[in-house]
């Protein structure tokens, strides 16, 4: 049984995941059914309380990153999604600040390649997968294909196809990366998604934010703006991926977004209740192995204190 912890705890930590967790078959419907402001009690406290919250969270996974490394037998692929400004950079920098680097790869997908579109559209995503014992996270991901691809159907063009945008297109695209994310889980890379879910009004804060302070201009393109003005299509597009794609092997958690601190600590329950429930194990080693080490212990305890 695991010792009682102070802040949340990995009971709370479930159950925060629990409550997050979108039910595969449900219909989601955003802004409707998923307040983007939530905070949970913790909205009541949200300054020691929250920091030890946090920093629990990056305890807990800090330990799991360590034991999934050493059985080196499953890999863990994190997905963040979510509108411009959502917070995927500073939940990465916070959620993943205890880990060890080397047990940890972080692929940004930005417009593909040219390489990349004369390929097929998950092609990108395949090369970056994270090996076994490791912690893969996507900044986006092969999401976009369904996502800004249908707000901008124009950019198909660019990927050669002879199919035509249709709804049925859009659903034989859910479909395949449906069965190619039951293909990973299957073959043990299992998988985080989050949709950070940030609110019209609080995008706009943060925008001004990156245009008003000179050390946040550098976050800030022209085009954010003008992508802004498809948000409505962007929800709809939203709420037909994450109904569609929310599946018993790799479901969806919708991350409220407009409270940064409370971001953090949700995205952290979700990735840390993941693994608990992965349960990496410390590999035992053979008796013959077992031997070697206990004959280099008394070795080593035979040597004199100090050397001459």
């Amino acid at each position: 049984m695991d010792p009682p912890m102070a802040g949340l705890g990995r009971k709370r930590f479930k159950e925060l995941s629990e409550t997050l967790r979108v039910k595969p078959g449900s219909r989601v419907r955003l802004p409707e059914d998923y307040d983007p402001g939530r905070t949970d009690s913790l909205g009541k406290e949200t300054g020691k309380r929250a920091t030890q919250a946090l920093r629990e969270g990056v305890e807990l996974l800090s330990e799991y990153q360590d034991r999934l490394q050493a059985e080196e037998a499953r890999a863990l692929l994190i997905i963040l999604q979510g509108m411009d400004a959502s917070g995927k950079d500073s939940t990465i920098k916070h959620v993943m600040s205890g880990i060890n680097p080397q047990g940890v790869q972080v692929s940004s997908f930005r417009a593909p390649s040219s390489e990349e579109l004369s390929h097929d559209y998950l092609w990108r995503s395949v090369r970056r997968l994270p090996p076994r014992g490791k912690i893969g996270i996507f900044n986006r991901s092969h999401y976009e294909e369904v996502l800004v691809v249908r707000v901008h159907p124009e950019m198909l063009k660019a990927e050669h196809l002879n199919a035509s945008p249709g709804r049925d297109f859009w659903k034989r695209r859910l479909r395949e990366i449906n069965d190619w994310e039951r293909y990973l889980v299957d073959n043990g890379t299992h998988i985080v998604k989050l949709f950070l879910n940030v609110s019209w009004k609080e995008q706009r804060e943060r925008f001004l934010a990156r245009i008003d302070q000179p050390e946040k201009n550098w976050k800030f393109q022209a085009a954010d703006v003008r992508e802004r003005a498809h948000w409505d299509q962007y929800q709809q597009a939203y709420s037909e991926m994450l109904s569609a794609t929310s599946t018993e092997w790799a479901p969806w958690y919708i991350i409220p977004g407009d409270h940064k601190w409370f971001e953090r600590i949700a995205a952290a329950a979700v990735i840390v209740n993941t693994l608990i429930e992965l349960d990496p194990r410390y590999p035992t080693v053979a008796p013959p192995v077992r031997k070697e080490l206990e004959a280099a212990r008394r070795e080593l305890l035979a040597e004199p204190k100090k050397k001459r």
